[in-house]
């Protein structure tokens, strides 16, 4: 598989752009994502086409969202021609992704994501999940072992935990910095995000659950007994089976879930 050959394009450190090459790596993404036709693909932040090419010829209805319009023409020219594509010049972390599911058919969405954005992105795509078949992103490898994180260590925290919530998160590669130009200073990885078709916690209120995280990581080193006093008191944590001495990082999601049922009542 080759790239598109669409006009050459400066890296803007602004858009935090780093344009993947490899085309190994390339082909390694596509049999990830496995495009189908009749699937409906949204793939975020473009470029040069890398991914967009083998997409657009897999019979899929496909949108892109790209922010830098310098490299919107060479999209255009080439792959306007093809009916079911159609590019979205947008800032991702503004875009209205509920309004690409009007026709009920579940987004599959895939993007090189820029680390600035990346975490906030997310978050927003999380809050969409209902409409989400699945995710597949390139990321800096510290923000995959931060979604793919267990309790205990030092990367579970907010994004993991409501990164698991609402998704199965599978870790699937690693891509070193030679794959790209220009190259980045760190590792990326590939990360899977596959929203439960049913949640394991139907019960369970969402934004209160966001709530409890955010407060209970507000200061890491400070317990639960601290961090979560103005939401739910000792006596009820130790009811919970819960040690209000205990720092936010050594719960499992299920304990989260537990606290925040706890106050909802």
């Amino acid at each position: 598989m080759s790239v598109m050959n669409i006009p050459q394009h400066r890296a803007r450190k602004r858009f935090g752009q780093n344009f993947l090459e490899d085309n190994g790596v390339i082909d390694n993404i596509l049999r990830a994502i496995n495009p189908q036709p009749g699937d409906h693909l949204v793939e975020i932040g473009p470029g040069q086409g890398a991914l967009t090419s083998q997409l657009s010829a897999s019979a899929c209805q496909l949108d892109v969202i790209e922010l830098d319009r310098d490299l919107i023409p060479g999209l255009l020219a080439a792959y306007s021609v093809n009916p079911r594509f159609k590019l979205h010049s947008a800032d991702a972390l503004k875009f209205d992704f509920a309004a690409l599911a009007a026709d009920s058919q579940p987004l599959r969405v895939v993007g090189n994501l820029p680390y600035n954005i990346s975490t906030p992105l997310i978050f927003r795509l999380l809050e969409n999940a209902a409409i989400i078949r699945d995710m597949h992103f390139m990321l800096q490898l510290e923000v995959v072992e931060r979604l793919a994180a267990t309790p205990g260590s030092k990367d579970w925290g907010r994004l993991g935990i409501m990164a698991q919530y609402y998704c199965q998160v599978d870790k699937l590669f690693e891509v070193p910095p030679e794959a790209f130009n220009p190259r980045p200073k760190v590792q990326s990885a590939i990360v899977r995000l596959a929203p439960w078709r049913e949640s394991p916690w139907p019960a369970c209120d969402a934004q209160l659950l966001r709530q409890v995280v955010r407060t209970a990581f507000g200061q890491r080193r400070k317990t639960l007994r601290n961090n979560l006093k103005g939401l739910i008191d000792t006596p009820r944590l130790e009811a919970l089976g819960i040690d209000p001495g205990a720092r936010a990082e050594t719960l499992e999601l299920h304990q989260f879930i537990e606290i925040t049922t706890a106050i909802h009542g």
